[in-house]
């Protein structure tokens, strides 16, 4: 095992660095939120401003992080304080630091929650509960469960213990392992789904939907949805990219590495639209169905086609791998620091973390069930009238994520030396004036219109 001089494991070879990364990236963004966002934002139109953004705006902001990650060899609060101090920034920034970690545990929270919806769904699926389904019966089953607290509960603690035993067991004998078993394992059943669904008969009409682009719907909504939807999918601004980063031995590239992370996790999201759309459009269903695409309108499909039951069961399967991928870097980020400050170890750390997970968790469990009514801050102006879930997803989603993303961006590109970022990336002249142009101004002003399209 290499140790680096903050005793951290290093992974054991970039192999592994970017199947974790590209597992890190990879979640319910790709499979539950870019397709609905993309079905109501008009297709094509959008993927193509996705596809820009991803490799103008949220690429060199990983790059940015990658930088800090490697260069600190610490937890993201640690590494901010450390940078700020070498190159002479304020003492503050370490609050980058705390704001990731305090975003990362609340998005935990919700995500382990949705993440336990897909596990029943398996079950579900696979017992043939939903076959012969209408749409409106799909959605009074998805509504009845959500009404079964001790159900949405256990699943949510189950997801959550998955993770731990994973973390818990360090970096090499841990997250190595898994991912070598779970990102294998999610795109082959990415490509086994999208084979099933490009062999319906609407797949032309997915197929156009999805690559056809019809610019006439491009609106500005549509471009800040897509440079939004294209941040939040490859995973920046939480920090999380920077302590997995902080684990990478120095002689791995890291604008290559970058490059191959965005294209997986483009990869998988286009991918997991191919896999949905032929399945929509064959059974008549609205593309813009919203959050119930994937537990409503898709268990719909399920239930009525050939094969659904199959399918159905593969597809919730699938999106239970991709969840736990994202899920392990999360809770790494805060087993790293819990690690360096306690210094406990990670066979300690991990549960009470989890724990931690788990409890705020039932607020959200709550929000479907005991509080459906509760109303948090009603009256104030963006964030009021929301439920908990709501609240929750929009603090995190629309204002802790693109603030985070933007600072990370304006300390990588403005406060860490030259020298000490051309040295980290190792690229010519050329493309490290053009990174720099790119992590100064065109992507904090890009996070920064979406940042400001949310206040509208």
């Amino acid at each position: 095992m290499q140790v680096s001089s903050s005793q951290h494991e290093n992974w054991s070879s970039r192999l592994a660095f970017l199947m974790a990364s590209i597992g890190a990236a990879v979640g319910l963004g790709n499979i539950w939120k870019f397709p609905y966002t993309l079905g109501s934002a008009g297709g094509s139109a959008f993927v193509v401003v996705y596809l820009i953004a991803v490799f103008v705006v949220a690429m060199p902001i990983m790059m940015g992080e990658m930088v800090l990650g490697r260069r600190g060899r610490m937890s993201a609060p640690n590494t901010m304080r450390k940078l700020a101090a070498e190159n002479g920034a304020a003492p503050a920034w370490q609050g980058l630091g705390w704001m990731g970690l305090l975003a990362v545990f609340l998005v935990f929270s919700f995500f382990s929650v949705v993440a336990g919806w897909s596990m029943a769904y398996v079950i579900k699926t696979a017992s043939g509960q939903l076959e012969g389904l209408s749409p409106g019966q799909a959605g009074a089953l998805f509504d009845a469960f959500l009404h079964q607290p001790g159900q949405t509960a256990f699943w949510h603690f189950v997801f959550i213990a998955i993770t731990v035993l994973i973390v818990s067991r360090g970096i090499n004998s841990g997250i190595e392992k898994a991912m070598n078993v779970l990102m294998p394992g999610l795109f082959l059943m990415l490509i086994g789904l999208v084979g099933y669904a490009l062999s319906t008969a609407a797949a032309g009409e997915a197929l156009h939907f999805l690559f056809v682009p019809d610019f006439s719907l491009l609106t500005p909504s549509v471009v800040l949805a897509a440079v939004g939807q294209a941040f939040f999918s490859v995973n920046v601004g939480l920090g999380a990219v920077l302590t997995y980063s902080a684990y990478l031995p120095a002689h791995v590239n890291l604008p290559r590495s970058a490059l191959i992370i965005c294209m997986g996790d483009t990869a998988v999201a286009l991918l997991a639209g191919l896999a949905i759309f032929p399945i929509v459009f064959a059974n008549g269903l609205d593309p813009a169905a919203g959050p119930g695409l994937l537990f409503v309108t898709l268990s719909s499909a399920f239930g009525q086609m050939q094969g659904g039951t199959w399918f159905g069961t593969l597809f919730f399967l699938f999106v239970f791998v991709a969840a736990l991928t994202s899920s392990i870097a999360m809770l790494e980020m805060m087993v790293s620091r819990a690690e360096e400050s306690a210094r406990w170890p990670r066979r300690r750390v991990a549960p009470l973390l989890g724990l931690a997970v788990f409890l705020m968790g039932l607020l959200t469990v709550g929000s479907f069930s005991w509080w459906e009514d509760v109303r948090l801050l009603p009256g104030v102006p963006l964030i009021g009238d929301r439920s908990i879930f709501d609240f929750l997803d929009n603090l995190v989603t629309n204002f802790m994520l693109p603030a985070g993303g933007m600072l990370f961006a304006l300390f990588a590109g403005w406060k860490v030396s030259a020298p000490a970022a051309r040295d980290e990336l190792g690229m010519s002249e050329g493309w490290f004036r053009l990174w720099r142009v790119l992590t100064r101004f065109v992507a904090p002003l890009a996070v920064g219109a979406v940042f400001v399209s949310q206040l509208a």
